[in-house]
């Protein structure tokens, strides 16, 4: 699912408006799927039953050697593609692991994002991938030695609700609100800061 123009330049004025109230800075990412690594044995899984096609028409039928194997490349490809499918390769990776998936790659974004390189280490990332229908808020260690993970709980609440409904952008723009309101109780702004990181959602 793709966020419009439109989308975007709302999530990017809730950004603004809700780091307005704190000293905080908010990261909001969103992935259309993280199992991208987590799919080589579906290449494998291809290989090997197409590997099998030849012997199981030599058992039942009097094909010519040559379509046999023929028969094979094709079977082959055609899982390929098939299991390239984004909706294939989620389904066919276990639940557990599609979430340890997503959590690695919101961690890495968390890194890329450069979150953990602001002044006051008050930075937080709101991520959802869509696949996997995850959502986490990270928060770096300024935040996170004061404010409990439970705090952020009604903004991935907020998220997961909208994601159900299609509602993405505005998924965002509720957990940016909600995020402000728990920063701005515990580090309230003083007016003065300038934005150290990008008021935008990133697609991935």
């Amino acid at each position: 699912m793709d966020l419009s123009d439109g989308d975007r330049a709302r999530i990017s004025n809730a950004i603004r408006a809700s780091e307005a109230r704190t000293t905080g800075e908010i990261v909001c990412v969103l992935a259309r799927t993280s199992a991208v690594d987590g799919t080589a044995a579906l290449p494998v899984l291809a290989a090997v039953v197409a590997l099998c096609v030849p012997w199981l028409l030599m058992a039942y039928t009097t094909m010519s050697v040559q379509l046999m194997l023929s028969l094979q490349v094709l079977t082959f490809l055609g899982l390929l593609a098939v299991c390239c499918l984004p909706q294939v390769r989620v389904a066919l990776i276990p639940r557990a692991a599609r979430r340890a998936l997503a959590h690695r790659l919101a961690m890495e974004q968390f890194v890329i994002r450069g979150i953990a390189r602001t002044k006051e280490r008050t930075g937080i990332l709101i991520f959802v991938s869509l696949a996997e229908r995850y959502a986490r808020i990270i928060a770096d260690d300024g935040i996170a030695a004061r404010v409990s993970q439970a705090e952020w709980q009604g903004g991935i609440d907020s998220l997961v609700v909208h994601m159900r409904e299609g509602r993405v952008a505005d998924g965002f723009i509720s957990a940016t609100g909600l995020c402000a309101d728990v920063l701005a109780k515990h580090f309230p702004s003083a007016g003065t800061e300038p934005s150290e990181l990008p008021d935008r959602i990133y697609l991935i």
